[in-house]
């Protein structure tokens, strides 16, 4: 790892249990991975520590609390901003933060600037949120959507 923290074998098989199972004691934990109950808790601080785990949640199914939607939004940008102070860049990252529906937002190379994963209730939640808050932004000159059809793979596990 560039800039992080050197894994062995036994922070990856932490890690790979702590993904499969953020909730589980460290009882079962050091059970999984062969250590004592404290020994895999001093690791597990270690890598909260270190950054290598940056948070426990809650992974929530959208389409199980009325958000059967999610779109990728490619966005481009325009090269001028109204404000001489702040670059289009600036204003477009700063406002995304503060759009719920937006759950992902990457810069990219190519064409478009950016690429959007947004959560919708329906097309109607969606044409709202294109026409009233994303085109409307100063700093965006276009974009484009794809709408999901299936789920093929989704995950929150890394490799290790």
């Amino acid at each position: 790892m560039s800039d992080g923290i050197k894994l062995d074998q036994i922070d990856r098989r932490i890690l790979r249990a702590l993904q499969a199972d953020g909730r589980t004691t460290y009882e079962t934990l050091a059970d999984q991975v062969g250590l004592s109950p404290s020994a895999a808790l001093r690791r597990v601080r270690r890598l909260e520590d270190a950054g290598a785990i940056a948070a426990y949640v809650a992974l929530v199914r959208p389409e199980r609390i009325g958000l059967a939607l999610t779109a990728y939004i490619n966005v481009r940008l325009e090269k001028q901003a109204d404000d001489a102070k702040r670059s289009p860049m600036d204003l477009f990252r700063a406002a995304v933060q503060a759009w719920p529906e937006v759950v992902e937002c990457a810069a990219l190379t190519g064409e478009m600037d950016y690429l959007l994963r947004a959560v919708f209730a329906d097309m109607a939640h969606y044409s709202r949120f294109i026409m009233d808050t994303l085109l409307r932004h100063p700093s965006v000159g276009d974009c484009r959507t794809s709408f999901v059809l299936d789920r093929v793979k989704a995950t929150t596990a890394l490799p290790l």
